[in-house]
């Protein structure tokens, strides 16, 4: 039933004007249709991003939102880091840290947060 349907990230935020900032100022988002009260919604590649006020907002402490950004990780990364974003290191078994990206054979990964704390990934695919 939902195999051939779209997914959409949802992403909590408690300061919309701070996560648009964020999510397009700094990773290059454009907005995507007409804005809702206490919503904006993005567009990636082929998916949306649905960025939303609530008071829960930060409170996951797992990967929210991942890009497949095959072999550009590391060019992804840079260009992130010029922007002011700071990268998660984590203690993965199996995964080696070089600089800011998590390393396992030909699988690479970064991590880094919006404002409130949401943490997002880039990873190869």
């Amino acid at each position: 039933m939902l195999d051939s349907a779209d997914a959409l990230a949802t992403i909590a935020v408690k300061n919309l004007n701070a996560a648009k900032t964020f999510y397009e100022g700094k990773l290059g988002l454009k907005q995507a249709g007409a804005r809702q009260e206490g919503t904006v919604t993005y567009s990636a590649g082929h998916s949306r991003v649905l960025v939303y006020e609530s008071q829960f907002a930060g409170t996951n402490k797992a990967t929210a939102m991942t890009w497949l950004v095959g072999d550009q990780v590391d060019a992804v990364v840079c260009a992130l880091k010029g922007k002011g974003v700071s990268f998660e290191h984590y203690d993965l078994p199996g995964l080696t840290l070089r600089g800011d990206v998590h390393e396992s054979g030909a699988m690479k990964a970064a991590w880094f947060k919006d404002p409130d704390g949401n943490i997002i990934a880039v990873v190869s695919g």
